[in-house]
């Protein structure tokens, strides 16, 4: 490597936009060092704690270390979720999208630090895999002119796949990269992201528009918004983790129940009993349920009835349920749970 080599940084979720903005700029002859920011929201942090992706036989991966496996591009790991949460998450300056998700706050504070790592390390410019039009909160023209503008970086922001309907920006401007090698999409559509695909040879990527964040998910979002409600924001990852898995009912203000839906949910609960109440059955094949918060009696025989209603004891008129509660352990006698509306009153 020579003393003038250009080089860039590039924001990598290891999905099909960033891969190919990536591979875009590493065609031009250009050094890349991809950047992928773990933020404790990440779809793929949830198959990783379950073992697998969709609780299928297929072995887990990262996306972003295999798009760089796939064009020879390091990739670093960089652990933002102890800032994440309260500086982004919960105080967003720039609102909400669909969900509980601050895609534009979060946008600029991945650039700020992508900014923070190219100063101190020599780098020329920043690219991401943002297409104009794509994401209607961050993606559309005024929020990534403001986005540019409030992390300083102004002119050294590259867009390669919508680079034709953008401003120039610097290193096209200093001829560092081709414009003319460039695209111009536009739209939430993939198609030509596809057929680009196909002419770099990359066959193995993620489900394009599949999402990699679970903020922008409803039912994730209302369930950290119950959080949020009943626990303040005096949250830590574990809690934010836990909302990822099982179905989670809400017994009263304090109290708070999360039944495993099958058995990599179950193994992962297990991690979290410590602290917690837990349900569970022996005589059958069951869910593994924690209790959050102080339970009374009544609420404590809810959460037997409940687990029971997801277990294979399910039909059964009397089952036993074991359970375990600030140290002590015992045993009730309860009838499974049945349809009843109830139950949807309850779920969060």
């Amino acid at each position: 490597m020579t003393d003038n080599k250009i080089r860039a940084l590039g924001l990598m979720s290891g999905g099909l936009d960033s891969t190919l903005a990536a591979n875009l700029i590493q065609n031009l002859g250009i050094e890349v060092l991809g950047l992928h920011f773990s933020t404790g929201f990440c779809v793929a942090d949830r198959h990783r704690l379950l073992g697998s992706n969709n609780n299928s036989n297929k072995p887990y991966r990262n996306d972003a270390l295999h798009a760089g496996a796939q064009l020879e591009v390091p990739v670093e790991i960089i652990d933002i979720k102890d800032r994440y949460l309260p500086e982004v998450v919960l105080n967003p300056k720039h609102g909400y999208g669909s969900g509980m998700n601050p895609c534009i706050d979060c946008r600029i504070f991945m650039l700020q630090r992508a900014k923070e790592i190219m100063d101190e390390r020599g780098y020329d410019f920043i690219f991401t895999g943002e297409v104009l039009g794509q994401r209607p909160m961050s993606q559309r023209r005024p929020p990534m002119q403001a986005i540019e503008l409030e992390t300083g970086l102004q002119g050294l922001l590259l867009r390669p796949l919508s680079a034709h309907v953008l401003p120039p920006t610097i290193p096209e401007e200093k001829g560092w990269v081709d414009r003319e090698k460039l695209h111009g999409i536009v739209g939430r559509g993939r198609h030509k992201q596809m057929q680009l695909a196909e002419e770099f040879g990359l066959v193995d990527y993620p489900q394009p528009a599949g999402g990699c964040c679970f903020l922008p998910d409803e039912n994730y979002a209302r369930k950290l918004r119950d959080l949020l409600t009943h626990s303040g924001p005096d949250v830590d990852p574990d809690d934010m983790m836990l909302l990822k898995v099982g179905r989670h009912f809400r017994l009263g203000d304090d109290v708070k129940i999360i039944v495993g839906r099958h058995e990599s949910e179950n193994d992962y609960l297990e991690r979290f009993r410590e602290g917690r109440g837990s349900v569970w059955l022996e005589a059958f094949s069951s869910p593994l349920t924690l209790i959050e918060g102080p339970p009374s009696a009544a609420d404590l025989e809810f959460a037997c009835q409940i687990t029971a209603r997801y277990s294979a004891g399910r039909k059964e008129s009397e089952v036993p349920v074991l359970w375990q509660l600030d140290g002590q352990e015992g045993q009730l006698l309860v009838r499974p749970f049945g349809e009843d509306r109830r139950l949807d009153e309850i779920r969060i």
